[in-house]
């Protein structure tokens, strides 16, 4: 008994200096470098959420706050995302279809060609190129008729792009939809000139915008952050949208992408169809009108495909396990909320509205056990100031998705930290680099972090780290270390 006695306090005595001495507990339970980094920042504990445990253990090594209701930004994507390849499957694919409605003889349609969307998140400029050559090669030249649009696989959104911070021509503001072309935005290549404005090439080219380049050239100026002094704006007059570019540009940037997202999907679906066909020796209504044309519109409009239309074409989109890929890599919001939507969409909700995907993830959970009380969805993506998860919560998300079937899919969507995606400048040269699976996530007031880390000695921790505050930008040094520190010392 005085054996036992004595053993006890020893052995608490060494598992706590063990602890100690790699570092994970100290100063309040967070590693020393953590401790120091968000001291630094200006970001106080109570304003941060962190959740460490090995993939294989039932409790945390160690935990933080980890039972707050905190803003988890594109983090939040790491729900839809398992719940969608859980529900749908890696090898689901969204169907595009054209429908129609008239006779076709010697490649003349006298009818209207309906265009049907089913959410497909990647129906990119370069796959719908190809599908519209695919119907130039089954015999479909002339359209007579109208170029339908049936966009009611969700529900419209009967907000606007910019309500979330007023960008509204920020890639990551578009809306989902159904018939969603190339995420509803172009891209216009800079290419700086001495003494004279930028010329701009412009992909994909729209028949039905014209390009008014205000733009500058500074010779002698840093590049920094060139994006933030350059401006874009959209004036509609009749049949033609004007995009005007404004702002000064640094030569010493050199040639740079600035991807703008316009608002309207109908005219942008239109503009990218009309532009395409023409290449490939179509025509769409009677005659083939000229741009300036006030009728040059006239053969666009919504509606449902009748049940007498003939299907005619169909894109079928890469499978669900890819696009996660480059949702996740990349962080893609609008890619985030169409996968929302197809779980309303599978759930039988027609159109579906962000509710339903919520509905349904919300009963996957239960299905799965697993508890979120606190958990509250708007958009699945992430870019939202209402929704709200626990550290804990996402721990036991990623838990749960290591353990099941659809795990390969999952991790290979994630970015690997100082190689890829939104971690490739992340922890550079760190012993960590190349060993963590991340995804991020960041708004004004929060910066996020959650994932896995295979340590050095060859077990997998996972790891969540969630910052709510004015300064939460500033999180990132402590983020890496907390990374780095796991590395190091998990075993």
């Amino acid at each position: 008994m005085k054996t036992m006695v004595f053993l006890f306090p020893l052995r608490q005595f060494l598992c706590a200096w063990l602890l100690c001495w790699v570092g994970l507990v100290t100063a309040g339970e967070l590693p020393l470098s953590v401790v120091q980094a968000l001291k630094t920042a200006g970001i106080p504990r109570s304003a941060v959420s962190v959740v460490v445990q090995a993939v294989d253990s039932r409790q945390p090594l160690w935990a933080m706050n980890a039972d707050n209701a905190m803003n988890p930004a594109s983090t939040m994507k790491l729900l839809t995302t398992f719940s969608a390849l859980d529900i749908l499957g890696p090898a689901y694919t969204w169907q595009t279809q054209a429908f129609i409605n008239g006779t076709l003889e010697n490649g003349v349609l006298k009818g209207d060609l309906f265009l049907q969307g089913s959410g497909d998140p990647k129906l990119t400029y370069e796959h719908f190129a190809h599908w519209l050559r695919e119907m130039r090669q089954r015999g479909l030249r002339e359209i007579r008729g109208d170029l339908v649009l049936d966009r009611h696989a969700f529900a419209l959104a009967a907000s606007d792009a910019g309500q979330f911070d007023q960008e509204i021509m920020r890639p990551y503001n578009v809306l989902p939809d159904a018939l969603l072309i190339n995420f509803n935005a172009i891209s216009v290549q800079l290419l700086p000139q001495a003494g004279q404005a930028p010329g701009l090439a412009i992909e994909p080219p729209l028949s039905n915008l014209e390009i008014v380049n205000q733009l500058r050239s500074e010779d002698h100026a840093e590049c920094g952050d060139w994006r933030e002094n350059l401006h874009a704006e959209v004036f509609t007059s009749g049949a033609v949208d004007r995009l005007v570019l404004s702002g000064a540009y640094p030569l010493a940037c050199g040639e740079q992408r600035w991807n703008i997202a316009l608002a309207d999907h109908s005219r942008f679906v239109l503009g990218v169809f009309r532009s395409l066909w023409a290449e490939l020796g179509g025509k769409l209504g009677d005659k083939f009108r000229d741009k300036g044309d006030e009728n040059f519109n006239n053969n666009l409009r919504e509606g449902v495909v009748p049940p007498d239309a003939r299907l005619f074409a169909v894109s079928p989109s890469p499978t669900l396990g890819e696009i996660v890929r480059d949702m996740n890599k990349y962080s893609n919001n609008v890619m985030a909320r169409q996968i929302f939507l197809t779980l309303g969409l599978a759930a039988g909700h027609r159109p579906a509205r962000p509710e339903d995907g919520a509905t349904a993830i919300h009963a996957w959970l239960m299905r799965r056990g697993l508890k979120m009380p606190e958990l509250v969805l708007e958009n699945g993506a992430g870019l939202s100031r209402q929704e709200r998860i626990s550290a804990a919560s996402l721990g036991r998300l990623l838990q749960a998705a290591w353990r099941s079937a659809v795990m390969p899919e999952f991790m290979a969507s994630l970015p690997i930290a100082g190689n890829d995606g939104t971690m490739k400048k992340r922890v550079q040269g760190q012993g960590v680099a190349g060993q963590a699976h991340i995804k991020t996530g960041t708004l004004d007031g929060v910066k996020s972090m959650a994932g896995y880390v295979l340590d050095q000695h060859g077990r997998r921790w996972i790891v969540v780290c969630l910052v709510n505050h004015p300064r939460a930008a500033l999180a990132g040094p402590a983020m890496d270390a907390l990374l780095q520190t796991v590395w190091e010392h998990g075993d």
